[in-house]
């Protein structure tokens, strides 16, 4: 790092890290002299597994040696800052320069880290009312229609799966977002979330406390869940409703039940018997699929004392204080003072970010 720099002590990577970066330098550029020179002993699968690991490596070399010139470039500006004329452009280029280096750090630690597929995935978004009564059911709604705002900003598609809901009360939602890279995104919002408003129905103006859970799980294909169906029971029944219109008088609800794991999976949303199986079994092959996720990762992580960004809905993760304009996220202790902004899914992107960085960063630590 650059001596007497403002990254002392703040930068994100590590003496350790550090170290890695330089080996593989060195690896990158023995590969390279490799395959520039005498190639005629290789053999094709030789010559594969040499290309890939270059391939690999340049995808963190490239990205450090920017890094390494972008140091070079703060030496520069620190010492310009000595000089009264210049102080002042110097002192811009340095604000400018640092989130730079922030930017290209976070770039390294996500190229160090091995990938998940199920991150480039869309993603199956569960959100159901907690305690707190009628204010839990609109505070549920509420974070389902920020979460379509955020999916509309972004340009994923976004539509609701299965709804159980009284006008505005809601009291469980099952959404589907589509696009690439959607899960990753997403995946840090599962837990519990907070809210501590006045409801509108209460008349001496105090503050209530209710809470919604958000379940976030990648979207499964048929390549990633293979579910056989002598695996499953399929149940039909008459769906329920408020009456007149909203009760059908076929049975088109569904009820799908995977007997190996006893998952159970209903769905009354269509009028249609078909199009209830079609969705209930797309929610069980995501919940499927990110049950043997889970799995694997504590399997992982079993020598860690903590799960690390394991989004147990059991941790209360967000807090959404209405009465002083916050949004704290309690598990990086990040605080925005602007919930309009984050309810309308604009400023939701800051906390997920942040929650990015703190999550990438564990996960290096726990490979050292």
């Amino acid at each position: 790092l650059p001596p007497g720099s403002e990254l002392a002590g703040k930068s994100n990577l590590t003496p350790q890290i550090h170290n890695k970066l330089q080996f593989l330098q060195k690896k990158y550029t023995d590969l390279a002299q490799q395959l520039s020179g005498d190639i005629s002993q290789l053999d094709r699968q030789e010559m594969a597994r040499l290309s890939k690991e270059l391939s690999d490596a340049s995808n963190v070399v490239e990205p450090y040696k920017r890094l390494l010139e972008q140091y070079s470039e703060l030496i520069e500006l620190q010492q310009m800052l000595n000089t009264p004329s210049l102080r002042s452009m110097a002192q811009e280029e340095r604000e400018v320069l640092l989130g730079s280096i922030a930017a290209t750090e976070q770039e390294i630690i996500s190229a160090l880290l091995p990938k998940d597929s199920a991150e480039q995935a869309g993603a199956i978004l569960e959100i159901r009312a907690g305690t707190g009564g009628d204010e839990a059911s609109l505070f549920c709604g509420d974070l389902l229609q920020m979460y379509e705002k955020y999916a509309l900003l972004r340009g994923w598609k976004f539509s609701t799966v299965s709804m159980i809901n009284d006008g505005e009360r809601v009291r469980e939602a099952i959404a589907q977002v589509s696009g690439r890279g959607v899960f990753g995104k997403l995946m840090f919002e599962s837990g519990v979330h907070r809210v501590q408003r006045v409801p509108a129905t209460e008349t001496q103006g105090r503050i209530h406390t209710s809470t919604a859970t958000v379940a976030v799980l990648p979207q499964a294909t048929h390549v990633h869940v293979d579910i056989k169906e002598s695996d499953l029971r399929i149940d039909v029944f008459r769906a329920s409703g408020k009456g007149g219109q909203h009760v059908n008088t076929t049975d088109s609800a569904v009820r799908v039940t995977h007997l190996p794991s006893g998952v159970v999976v209903e769905n009354q949303q269509e009028r249609s018997q078909i199009q209830n199986k079609e969705k209930a079994l797309l929610i069980l092959r995501a919940r499927l699929y990110e049950r043997e996720r889970q799995r694997l990762a504590n399997e992982r992580r079993a020598s860690r004392n903590k799960l690390i960004g394991s989004g147990d809905r059991s941790e209360k993760c967000r807090t959404y204080n209405y009465a002083q304009n916050r949004v704290t996220d309690h598990r990086i202790n990040f605080s925005l003072y602007d919930i309009e902004g984050f309810m309308n899914g604009t400023a939701l992107q800051l906390v997920i970010d942040q929650l990015r960085i703190q999550h990438d960063l564990d996960e290096l630590a726990s490979m050292e």
